[in-house]
């Protein structure tokens, strides 16, 4: 009777146990099916700092197409969200813009927190090892900004430049590999973003700021007392390599299927391409209005 009892135990549990796991597999199954069959687009997510103009800006409304910025009331436009929009569309993917300062952008990608970076970043060997980067979207000559009344407004290379007070925005190509090409410079502080740079000539606390083309063209909106002072392909221009100026989209290391992805849809375009949406971009900068 026992040895009866006991199998009959023996064999209630097992049954227990495979009606569980038939149960447990029937709802993978049904979890499943309703994931393949969802219309929702993938999304992706891509940071920028949604304050330098003329790559990427806020505003408060969406006027000429801007973005809404995650987790906040305001927008997104500029050449950047413009780039963005144009590869979520040809990908597919709906578009979500992740406002974070210059400094958090590459440990969001690293992290996972966004899918990649689209914010003016130059294609750095020192990037490169943290993060990999598409193929340049953009390409970005080197220039400095003076007062047009200013000591320095007639300098025709970086030599005639010797002695100025300068600055630039941390973590550039500006400020870590321009600046000390100049002679004697007395080189403040980095500042944490392109518009506090712009801030501190305009203000007179510095006789210079190196930054690049696009940025420059905007500042002249928005200053209008400043020049642009162009060295490029001449004797007297700032050294700086290939990939100091080739700016790129960062995303995490490895991530090979979005690389390949994004790098197909920066194929189709040109030089040309890249000029005519910046140009865009600045003719619409807020400051421009």
């Amino acid at each position: 009777m026992q040895k009866n009892l006991k199998k009959m135990m023996v064999f209630g549990m097992a049954a227990m146990m495979a009606m569980t796991s038939l149960t447990a597999c029937g709802g993978s199954k049904q979890e499943a099916g309703k994931a393949a069959g969802s219309d929702e687009k993938k999304v992706l997510k891509v940071a920028m700092e949604c304050g330098y103009a003329p790559y990427n800006w806020t505003q408060p409304d969406d006027s000429n197409g801007a973005v809404r910025i995650s987790s906040s009331p305001d927008y997104a436009y500029g050449y950047d969200v413009m780039m963005a929009k144009l590869i979520a569309e040809k990908l597919g993917y709906e578009l979500e813009i992740v406002k974070l300062d210059w400094n958090s952008l590459v440990p969001a990608v690293q992290s996972g927190k966004v899918d990649c970076v689209i914010a003016g970043q130059s294609i750095t060997s020192e990037r490169m090892e943290m993060v990999d980067f598409s193929t340049p979207y953009y390409y970005a000559s080197i220039i400095s900004l003076v007062k047009a009344d200013g000591a320095y407004a007639g300098a025709a290379s970086v030599a005639e430049l010797a002695g100025a007070t300068a600055t630039s925005q941390q973590n550039t190509v500006w400020y870590d590999v321009c600046l000390p090409q100049i002679p004697d410079a007395k080189i403040l502080p980095a500042q944490d973003s392109a518009p506090a740079m712009l801030v501190v000539l305009n203000s007179g606390k510095c006789d210079l700021v190196v930054t690049d083309m696009p940025t420059g063209k905007a500042a002249l909106v928005a200053y209008p007392d400043f020049k642009l002072l162009d060295f490029t392909d001449t004797e007297g221009q700032f050294k700086v390599s290939e990939e100091e100026i080739n700016i790129g989209i960062s995303l995490k290391k490895n991530n090979v299927e979005l690389k390949t992805a994004i790098d197909g849809v920066l194929a189709e375009m040109n030089s040309d391409d890249f000029d005519k949406m910046m140009n865009e971009a600045i003719a619409v900068q807020p400051l421009s209005e």
